[in-house]
């Protein structure tokens, strides 16, 4: 990486980077796939795009935060704060009954609103070391 960092904030940019490309990688195929992805998923392919569409720029968000001098707090609060929102409305979308996936759909859509906690968990940890370093 071409950015300085401490010991402090190199576990939390090496995060933030797994989220860009968890993110990334998501956004791409929701957004290229929606129309195919939607009918195994029992998911309307207008949630899957516009899921897609936003996770592409936010990508570009989280790489640019990761690779900036100095990792500010509160970008980094506002990005635990925003996954730990994505996490709640996914986890509430299917017994809201807004949506009505598939067997698959559903373990789509409650696995990566798990994995979203575990990173929401890690940048948290990361930003609290932050604040004490």
């Amino acid at each position: 990486m071409s950015f300085t960092s401490d010991s402090s904030d190199s576990l939390l940019r090496r995060v933030i980077l797994l989220d860009a490309a968890a993110s990334g990688g998501m956004g791409l195929l929701f957004a290229a796939a929606s129309l195919p992805l939607s009918r195994p998923l029992g998911l309307p392919p207008a949630l899957l795009l516009g899921a897609g569409l936003f996770l592409v720029p936010f990508t570009a968000f989280l790489v640019w935060l990761a690779r900036r001098p100095v990792l500010p707090r509160s970008l980094v609060a506002a990005l635990v704060a925003g996954n730990a929102l994505w996490a709640a409305a996914s986890f509430a979308i299917i017994p809201a009954g807004l949506v009505a996936p598939t067997t698959l759909g559903a373990i789509a859509v409650y696995g990566q609103a798990a994995a979203v906690v575990v990173l929401a968990t890690l940048e948290y940890g990361g930003l609290r070391r932050l604040r004490t370093a």
